[in-house]
């Protein structure tokens, strides 16, 4: 977790870096979040509630799309990209994504079946994974997905003979692990050699030469992710260099017309983030890729990314209810209030997982008070349930206060779990001052429902 931070001027500011650019204060000092107002998300929706900002999300999508067009157009060569589903992946999310240009990236059955169902264009899906069963290779293939990235030898065999059997020839990428260990926690890191992705640079050939044996598949580049939440472009150019001297190896035998860098881009959780912007990112991947081919006399692919986090995470905002605080006395002499609210790790399980870091404000009201040195913190029975780990707050903070915490739009409605048979929360989108239910929450009979061992719910009434 987080050393102490400094303490703000203002325990009321919302960082613009951080929150929706429709987070705004009213004359009364509450948050209103694309028109409308937190106690008026609260009152209809409950809390704990996940609030996507749908302009946001369309908007982020169509720069992300813009940005790495541009950088690869201004090398003669052509960009997809793929929004990574895994970040937040719901039937609306899927199309507005896709109406706004981007291709959909999933990695599992479960988030196949989803885009299909959202009406994502099969021919625009990239499927990935490391453990992908027969049953969800068939899947893929009998829909038509335009790509599968395959991770392991056993793949290929078991792709290959699905393939062949439809009487489909199946377009793949390989997986590869460059050795740039990007600096991220090594959760979240995956381009180093020890860990269950990919194949390395040194066993790459021959599984491409394999595929290449293979009349079922057909092998159309390299893909590579060196990890997430990853700020600046030297761990991209770095890792771009090893994979075109791979591809050009690669492409003395054949054609491979794609190199997909794969995602990972940061967005800012606190005030002390500095992501760089979109444009910067997309132009010094490009660039850097251009240089290492034009070294090699060789001709640049077309370039394929990943973005996911960046498209979707400053446009979530969860808003929880305080429920209890508590004042706990540290060993510098210093003190810390604890502010409980109505979830924790069950919907937001990134703190527990990897010590993300978050910032937390007052919804329903702005205070003088001092500003105090909080910890959020949920319900849940885990002593590492931390909602926000460190930050200041009014020191007025009380049971029955709205607190919200930003840019959750990513990974927190994906890693959700029931975890002491918490229910789900809803998640609703905003647009044009009206907000609408995009996934539904659900009731603890909804839980009880899934108990083979009832015969009927003893908790009718209980939400």
């Amino acid at each position: 977790m987080s050393t102490r931070p400094d303490a703000p001027d203002d325990a009321n500011e919302l960082v613009e870096t951080v929150w929706p650019s429709s987070a705004t204060r009213d004359e009364r000092g509450e948050i209103v979040l694309g028109g409308i107002t937190a106690s008026a998300l609260r009152e209809e929706f409950g809390t704990p509630l996940w609030v996507v900002d749908e302009d946001a999300i369309r908007a982020r999508a169509r720069q992300a799309f813009a940005a790495f067009n541009s950088a690869a157009g201004r090398h003669g060569v052509d960009a997809r990209v793929y929004y990574a589903g895994k970040a937040l992946l719901t039937a609306e999310v899927v199309r507005w994504v896709t109406q706004e240009g981007l291709a959909v990236d999933v990695c599992t059955g479960g988030e196949l079946a989803l885009a299909l169902a959202a009406g994502a264009e099969p021919a625009r899906l990239g499927f990935h994974g490391n453990n992908k069963s027969a049953h969800e290779l068939e899947a893929a293939v009998a829909a038509g997905v335009g790509s599968i990235v395959i991770d392991s030898p056993i793949e290929i065999e078991r792709l290959a003979a699905i393939a062949e059997r439809l009487g489909i020839n199946q377009a793949v990428l390989i997986r590869v692990n460059s050795g740039v260990h990007a600096e991220t926690h090594d959760f979240l890191a995956t381009a180093h050699e020890d860990q269950k992705f990919g194949f390395t640079l040194a066993d790459a050939p021959a599984a491409v030469a394999r595929i290449r044996e293979l009349s079922s598949l057909t092998f159309i580049g390299l893909h590579c992710h060196i990890g997430s939440q990853i700020f600046g472009t030297a761990g991209f150019e770095e890792s771009a260099a090893r994979l075109i001297e791979l591809h050009a190896e690669l492409a003395e035998a054949a054609p491979v017309p794609v190199l997909n860098l794969g995602g990972g881009f940061g967005i800012a959780y606190t005030a002390s983030d500095q992501p760089t912007p979109i444009e910067e990112l997309a132009a010094g991947i490009a660039d850097a890729v251009a240089r290492e081919c034009e070294v090699r006399g060789i001709a640049m692919p077309n370039l394929a990314f990943e973005p996911g986090r960046t498209i979707v995470g400053r446009a979530g905002v969860t808003l929880y209810e305080v429920g209890t605080t508590k004042t706990v006395n540290l060993e510098d002499g210093a003190t810390r209030l604890y502010v409980s609210v109505d979830g924790g790790m069950s919907d937001n399980a990134r703190p527990a997982l990897y010590g993300a870091q978050y910032s937390a404000r007052l919804a329903s009201r702005i205070s003088d008070a001092d500003p105090a040195l909080v910890r959020v913190v949920g319900k849940h029975c885990e002593s590492g349930d931390i909602v926000v780990d460190a930050e200041y707050l009014p020191g007025d903070v009380a049971p029955g206060d709205l607190l919200a915490v930003p840019a959750t739009g990513a990974y927190c409605f994906s890693l959700a779990s029931n975890y002491n048979f918490v229910p789900r929360p809803p998640m609703v989108a905003l647009r044009g001052g009206e907000a609408r239910v995009i996934v539904r929450g659900e009731t603890i009979n909804d839980l009880l429902s899934r108990d083979a061992g009832l015969t009927e719910s003893p908790m009718e009434g209980i939400a």
